[in-house]
């Protein structure tokens, strides 16, 4: 009667322990599971930065680049500009003087 009861505790305790076992076992590989699954979310983030990166480095080129042609093309305006004015001083300048030689050929009577 005793080494039942002895036995059968035994048996309660040696079942209790593999249920813990089992327990343990499913928690540790839940856990791998999570952590594989983690560093693959951590691959793949790294990937996404790398590749956003790139691109953030490729915009700062074209940006680089077209702020040159802008000051390229705003020298060419500036000097467009600048080559107007003159053009435009030597035209006053030239109808100044034809309106003086007007006025010397009516006065000579030339006219």
């Amino acid at each position: 009667w005793y080494q039942r009861r002895v036995h059968g505790a035994e048996a309660r305790r040696m079942a209790d322990a593999q249920k813990n076992l089992r327990k343990s076992e499913r928690r540790i590989k839940e856990m791998t599971y999570g952590q594989d699954e983690d560093r693959k979310n951590h691959e793949r983030m790294q990937a996404l930065i790398d590749q956003l990166q790139s691109k953030i480095k490729s915009y700062k080129k074209q940006i680089e680049e077209a702020e040159e042609i802008a000051a390229l093309n705003l020298a060419k305006y500036r000097n467009a500009h600048a080559q107007l004015s003159d053009a435009e001083e030597r035209a006053d300048l030239n109808e100044q003087a034809l309106a003086k030689t007007k006025t010397r050929s009516k006065s000579f009577g030339l006219v």
